[in-house]
């Protein structure tokens, strides 16, 4: 009796063993030494953080490279070393509240801080590596450019069309400030306008976007009038860059329409203004008011030369400028000026802030138009041209902006497309 059970047990197990060796006839096991899977590296700033303990942090108000150091164990005679060999690449006094810094400690129970890396922006950093030596460089983190293709066609304005297809309001902004300022008025788009436009988005390390790095091209339709525009350096060395049309024609006027970026026309030149505070005395206005937040950039609107920049009675804050033998401009209210009397500045270069010094019932920039020592309309001008693109450099424009054109041409008024770019494909076309 005893037997038979033995027997009957070792017939159950041999049973069972079976059954399990017929399931896992078509199973696909893989058997893993976990002593040999080592870590995938991570590289950050070109150091390999596996290799230490990670401190992220950002600078605190009060903080100062010595506090930081002694906050994690390095003594103050190291401190003034370390301060010392690093000075003539970074000075490290100008560490900014806010920016991020990283700290790269050694594996082990001291922890001890080996490098200390500072990110004054997104894309550049500064290393100082105390471990042996001490060494400090500045590098910038590596940057991806992807060429994009956008089109719409606008109902109500052209930010709703952007918004209504995932793109950048950045985009408005350079074609209304830097590209068709002086030839559509984008604060009176009408229904049915379109455009196209071959843009380049920006990346750090490959995923944190940066924004709209420029656009390449583009192409608007404004009361059923196509006007293309290309990107076109034709100084090099100074670093001029403009768009012209597709008859090469500079879009550029020698000013620009407005001193701040998309501020609203909140005053215009009128000669026979009148107000109900001063009992509708007839009280001339000859500025353009730009209504803009305070604080607001107000830039240069050509180049000339600052031939005052003081505080005055009603005009409060201002700064004026020559610009040559016929033409001055001069922007009030401001908060504070970035320029002083006998300063060049270029079109575009800030010269002050928005703000409401002086008389002014809220934060505004009036500007003024001097012409032949008369205030006059701007509006109302035939302002000269930006300086026309050189004979020499016409038939390389017209050479560089033909397969554009047809890859402008190209796009459908359909949502946007994208490819990578290298950073030979993303250079301007510039003179030789």
């Amino acid at each position: 009796m005893q037997l038979s059970k033995i027997g009957i047990l070792l017939l159950t197990i041999v049973c069972l063993w079976s059954c399990k060796s017929e399931k896992s006839e078509d199973l696909e096991i893989e058997t893993v030494d976990l002593a040999v899977v080592e870590e995938q590296p991570r590289y950050e700033f070109g150091f390999n953080l596996n290799a230490y303990v990670v401190k992220r942090d950002t600078i605190r108000k009060g903080d100062t490279f010595g506090i930081i150091m002694e906050r994690n164990k390095i003594g103050y005679p190291k401190i003034f070393q370390i301060v010392e060999k690093a000075k003539d690449t970074f000075n490290i006094a100008k560490l900014q509240v806010g920016k991020p810094y990283t700290l790269l400690c050694s594996q082990d129970s001291l922890e001890m801080a080996q490098s200390f890396i500072y990110q004054p922006n997104k894309e550049e950093y500064v290393v100082i590596n105390f471990k042996d030596s001490i060494h400090a460089y500045t590098s910038r983190k590596p940057i991806k450019y992807v060429e994009r293709m956008a089109s719409g066609i606008i109902q109500n304005s052209i930010s709703e069309t952007l918004e209504g297809q995932g793109l950048s309001p950045k985009l408005a902004f350079i074609m209304a400030d830097d590209i068709y300022a002086w030839t559509i008025d984008f604060r009176r788009l009408q229904p049915g306008d379109r455009f196209k436009a071959i843009y380049v988005d920006k990346y750090i390390d490959d995923t944190i976007y940066a924004g709209v790095h420029k656009i390449k091209a583009a192409y608007f339709e404004h009361k059923n009038e196509p006007i293309y525009a290309f990107e076109f350096a034709t100084d090099s060395v100074k670093g001029i860059v403009d768009y012209f049309t597709d008859e090469a024609k500079n879009l550029r006027r020698a000013f620009l329409k407005s001193p701040v970026k998309f501020g609203r026309v909140s005053s215009r030149y009128n000669l026979n203004r009148r107000i109900a505070y001063y009992g509708y005395k007839r009280r001339p206005h000859k500025g353009t008011d730009f209504a803009a937040p305070v604080g607001t950039p107000i830039m240069a609107t050509a180049n000339g030369t600052v031939t005052e920049s003081t505080r005055r009675g009603g005009n409060g804050k201002y700064v004026k400028i020559r610009h040559n033998a016929t033409y001055s401009t001069q922007y009030l209210h401001m908060s504070r000026q970035a320029v002083k009397k006998g300063e060049f500045v270029k079109q575009g270069d800030v010269i002050g802030y928005v703000g409401m010094t002086g008389n002014t019932g809220g934060p505004h920039v009036c500007y003024r138009f001097w012409k032949n020592g008369r205030q006059v309309d701007p509006f109302k001008q035939k302002l000269p041209e930006a300086k026309p693109i050189s004979d020499s450099l016409k038939a390389e424009f017209l050479t560089y902006m033909k397969p554009i054109k047809l890859q402008l041409d190209a796009i459908e008024f359909t949502p946007w497309e994208e490819r990578e770019l290298s950073e030979d494909q993303l250079e301007i076309r510039t003179a030789k």
